[in-house]
Formats: structure tokens, C-alpha cells, sequence
């Protein structure tokens, strides 16, 4: 596995806004938002650097925030590369498709205790659903 000294933001500029760092807590029972790129705080209409997922996640639930912690629970428990897309209709709003790649970080080569995560969207289709011009369902 990489570790977080082998990203070299310098050289993706152009897509860091579409990037989630987080760090792994203890036992996997949470992850801290270390980085959100400004994409994916565009569609989630927040930027929760600094939370944790249960902090970030909570207004939407129990069920999506173990859903969230699962998937990079997943990531980092198994060492493996994990990739979800799709509707966010389980956000209990109307969010446009979604693709994202969550891939295992490790300081140690060992342990993971952080994932990197590419979130991609159509930005252009979200900014005209939000003005109203285009229906998101």
C-alpha cells in the first residue's frame, strides 16, 4: 500500500477538488475528515474537514452514517480498494449519480491509517438541478 508521503498534491492540481483524505481512528470505529476537496463539498453542500463521519453524517441518520463508516471500514479493514457509485437517494434528498474510489493509505504497509478517496459527480448537471433549471429525480 502507498502511504500519504507518496501523494504528491503538486502534481494533481486539477483534481484535488474532487478529493477526500481521511484518517483512520482507532479499531476503524470512525474516520476523520482530514481533506475535502471543494467538488465534493459543492454536492454535499458542506465541507466537514475536521469531523468525523458520525459528526459529518449525523443529521442524516443512524443507517447512512453506518453505511458511510462502513464502506471505508471496508477499505481499510480488508487493505483493499473499494469503489461505490450511484444514487445518494439513501441521503434522503435528491442527489445526482455519484462515483467514488476509496483506496487504502498505510505510514507502515501494515496497518491502514488513512484512505484516499475520488469523488466524481456532473458538476455541470448538479450547479443547473440546484438553480432549478434541470429536476435531480
Amino acid at each position: 500500500m502507498p502511504s500519504r508521503a507518496d501523494i504528491k498534491p503538486s502534481e494533481m492540481k486539477e483534481h484535488l477538488g474532487w478529493i477526500i483524505l481521511v484518517d483512520a481512528l482507532p479499531a476503524l470505529e470512525d474516520f476523520r475528515f482530514r481533506m475535502i476537496g471543494t467538488r465534493v463539498a459543492q454536492y454535499f453542500l458542506a465541507d466537514a474537514t475536521g469531523q468525523t463521519m458520525r459528526e459529518a453524517f449525523a443529521a442524516y441518520g443512524d443507517q447512512v452514517t453506518a453505511r458511510v463508516i462502513a464502506t471505508h471500514r471496508k477499505t481499510a479493514r480488508d487493505k483493499v480498494v473499494v469503489r461505490a457509485y450511484g444514487g445518494a437517494g439513501w441521503l434522503g434528498r435528491s442527489f445526482l449519480d455519484f462515483d467514488a474510489i476509496y483506496m487504502p493509505l498505510s505510514d507502515d504497509g501494515e496497518s491502514v491509517n488513512m484512505i484516499l478517496s475520488a469523488f466524481t459527480f456532473d458538476a455541470a448537471a448538479l450547479i443547473k438541478a440546484r438553480e432549478g433549471r434541470v429536476s435531480m429525480n
